[in-house]
């Protein structure tokens, strides 16, 4: 095995040029100070909001400029602590704008209070008059929160609050994280060795089934004898939701979360009856999976193994990068230009190096490159995370080069289509170019898992999470038996019959870190559909609509912007068609692999 590299034994090439935002560490610092000017400046209109359209209007700009300023110094810090975590000078100044930027928050909390305290008909007349024309679409967004917005001292306690009601969530992670402790298993080769949260799912995906028998077993056992505890944590996490809608005048927890997106619970509900309805779908992918495992029937350990374990496809960085941009290419000169700039310009920080954060992102602010950190290790699935981390650098590429600073930012609720779309179109130019079957099959069985895991799976959360929420609002508390029958339950019917499930996959709600994120799951697959729905249009040559939703930021509601590329979720049933792909690709794998 090759040794790691220092950061600097790396070829420069290779890694990111961060001089574009800041050229030296003394002009970060200079920035830096300017910050109390930049705040004072914006504190000189606390109490005057309600003066003239025109102050307000000023108001904004020192919020805007101060905003970008913090973000700026912010996403240079990280990304230089990113580079080597062990360098403690790139840490401190991490630190520093942290806290800073957490100080100047709280100072600046008064804004959207004081602007909803101003009454009613003069909020209405700010909003049709013609200086504060380019922020209605932001005073429109806060006046519709006037009802659901408390009074101040009311709205102070909350605030005062905040780190309180974080506690399940915090319990939840330190005992998940730090405290836990999962017994030894024998691996493949007869050796003891821990499980882990890091190697728990390579484990499942062993070609030995008894190795992925006895880390199913070793993490539920544990779970299970954590059940009551992490119950109580849970039912105190739902009913810190459901507090909120009810203190906020909001019919129920789930309209309150989905209502900073404007997002109609019917939209929720569509990707639930429209899984329900394709449910067959899956079943038959079950059963294919047993068939060429040679199992009777599937257990819970068998679901993540990959049918084909011995194929493995090697990949340098020359060549993934020529494959996802020729694969890019469909998207045209526009795009391609782009993306080249990633390349030339040095956009990405590539290899692996001794210190370097793990994993993956995409991270920049307006007006700087979209940088992309990178662990490139030479695999298939590492050229997959290129592509896809190079579709949210391009979703902000175009965003920032098309909206202005205060309309750039999107939404989360599309932060994944950009990037599934783009690791759909590498798989079908990867699917053009091999004939060799056991290749097509890995490529097959991939897009088929990432549909099981993403769209599937993570609507079974959802409607886990509908449900208990639901039940706590009729004041039903959530026992850690109640818990466990209805997961059993919903996952017996994501599964169907191909699966016999082992009864400790009853406790599996109890390791999930998303039931804490206040109906955030439902997002994944609603944004893989729609990256489904694009990249199918985006091979039949319809291009335009797809790179007017790049460009289109956060200027218009999500489901407007959506709609005009294409994919409607109020009237349509994007889901149900994303579907008609997974089912087409788990008869050609059916055809592969039965050969």
């Amino acid at each position: 095995m090759a040794e790691i590299k220092t950061r600097s034994e790396l070829d420069p090439a290779l890694t990111w040029d961060l001089t574009p935002m800041y050229d030296s560490d003394e002009a970060w610092e200079k920035e830096y100070s300017g910050l109390d000017a930049l705040l004072q400046k914006f504190l000189e209109f606390r109490g005057r909001l309600a003066d003239s359209p025109s102050v307000l209007k000023q108001a904004f700009e020192a919020d805007d400029a101060l905003s970008l300023s913090i973000e700026r110094l912010y996403v240079y810090s990280h990304l230089k602590a990113d580079e080597d975590t062990g360098n403690s000078v790139n840490q401190s100044r991490h630190d520093r704008i942290s806290a800073r930027s957490a100080e100047i928050s709280g100072e600046c909390a008064w804004f959207q209070p004081e602007l909803l305290a101003m009454d009613e008909a003069r909020f209405n007349a700010y909003l049709e008059d013609e200086t504060l024309a380019f922020y209605r679409r932001t005073l429109k967004e806060i006046g519709e929160e006037r009802k659901h917005t408390l009074s101040a001292a009311e709205e102070r306690i909350l605030s005062l609050s905040s780190d309180v009601l974080g506690t399940p969530h915090k319990a939840f992670s330190l005992l998940n994280d730090a405290d836990l402790r999962f017994p030894e298993i024998e691996d493949e080769k007869g050796e003891k060795i821990e499980v882990t949260h890091g190697n728990y799912i390579k484990l499942l995906e062993s070609p030995v089934r008894k190795v992925r028998k006895a880390a199913f077993e070793a993490v539920y056992d544990t779970y299970s004898g954590m059940k009551n505890t992490l119950a109580a944590l849970l039912d105190g996490e739902v009913k810190i939701h459901v507090l909120d809608a009810q203190l906020r005048s909001f019919p129920s927890a789930i309209e309150s979360s989905l209502f900073g997106d404007k997002v109609p619970v019917s939209v929720y509900e569509n990707l639930i009856g429209s899984i329900h309805r394709n449910l067959p779908m899956i079943y038959r992918y079950f059963a294919l999976r047993a068939k060429v495992l040679k199992l009777e029937k599937l257990d819970m350990y068998d679901i993540h193994t990959p049918l084909l374990p011995d194929c493995r496809m090697e990949v340098s960085w020359e060549e993934a990068v020529k494959q996802v941009c020729d694969s890019l290419q469909v998207l045209g000169p526009e795009y391609h230009s782009a993306i080249g700039q990633a390349f030339e310009n040095r956009w990405i920080d590539v290899p692996e190096c001794r210190g370097k954060r793990s994993g993956a992102y995409s991270s920049g602010c307006f007006g700087s490159p979209p940088y992309m950190l990178l662990n490139f290790s030479g695999t298939l699935d590492s050229m997959f995370t290129l592509a896809h981390e190079l579709g949210h650098s391009m979703h902000s590429y175009f965003s920032d080069r098309n909206q202005p600073y205060h309309y750039a930012g999107y939404r989360i609720f599309v932060a994944e289509v950009a990037s599934t779309t783009n690791e759909l179109l590498l798989l079908n130019s990867l699917l053009k170019q091999t004939a060799d079957p056991k290749i097509r099959a890995y490529l097959l069985n991939h897009l088929a898992d990432e549909f099981r895991g993403t769209v599937f799976r993570q609507t079974m959360f959802a409607e886990f999470e509908r449900d208990i929420h639901a039940l706590s609002e009729e004041g039903t508390p959530l026992t850690a038996d109640l818990l466990c029958d209805r997961y059993y339950q919903l996952n017996a019917l994501y599964h169907g019959d191909a699966v016999k499930g082992d009864d400790r996959i009853r406790y599996e709600w109890s390791r999930i870190p998303h039931f804490y994120y206040d109906f955030y799951v439902y997002k994944y697959a609603t944004g893989f559909s729609a990256a489904a729905a694009l990249s199918r249009s985006i091979l039949a040559g319809e291009t335009e609509p797809y790179l007017r939703f790049l460009k289109a930021g956060g200027s218009r509601d999500v489901l407007d912007i959506m709609k005009d590329a294409g994919v409607d979720f109020l009237n349509g049933d994007p889901v149900g068609d994303a579907l008609k792909l997974f089912d087409d690709t788990v008869t050609q794998l059916e055809k592969v692999l039965l050969q």
